[in-house]
């Protein structure tokens, strides 16, 4: 769990990810970032570390880039329940703890974090899905010449828009 950890908020995860952010030429970019782009590039980051064979392909750090997915899924869910559908505490405990195996102590303060703010929650497996379906873009577009450091670097130097617009800027296409 550390090691995910360190690679969601360190590296390649939030630091590096921010320091992309401040480094571009752009004050607007540089200040202003996009949750589902930042949140969603950490949990990519977890993906892509596992994908890679951090760790000498360690299957129990595997697992728990897996347990960290459905964790960010159920968040979803759990925002989702409640500011929309009516989602009960005990409905919330259950989906966290049975569900997602999260620890109750976690759980409850889960339920106290989504209930005071809404949208937060969602970033992370929203944000994740857009990396993801950018980068499969990128593949076919690019072929066999594409290479996953390149591709990062690039996404990472246009700062932390919404990935939508981060797709104009990488494929040079107007930006709508």
């Amino acid at each position: 769990m550390i090691h995910d950890l360190a690679v969601h908020e360190a590296m390649p995860g939030h630091y590096l990810q921010l320091a992309h952010a401040n480094a571009t030429q752009s004050t607007l970019r540089a200040v202003l970032g996009s949750g589902p782009f930042i949140e969603g590039w950490a949990v990519y980051a977890e993906g892509m570390m596992a994908d890679e064979g951090y760790l000498n392909g360690d299957p129990l750090f595997k697992l728990t880039v897996l347990k960290m997915r459905l964790r960010s899924i159920s968040n979803s869910l759990l925002d989702i329940g409640i500011h929309t559908e009516g989602m009960t505490r005990e409905q919330a405990m259950q989906l966290m703890t049975h569900t997602a195996f999260q620890q109750e102590r976690e759980a409850a303060g889960k339920w106290v974090r989504a209930s005071l703010g809404s949208t937060q929650l969602l970033s992370y497996f929203t944000g994740y899905s857009e990396h993801m379906a950018l980068r499969e873009e990128a593949k076919k577009r690019q072929g066999a010449a594409f290479d996953l450091k390149r591709y990062n670097d690039a996404l990472l130097a246009h700062g932390s828009p919404p990935v939508r617009y981060v797709r104009e800027l990488l494929f040079d296409l107007p930006i709508g």
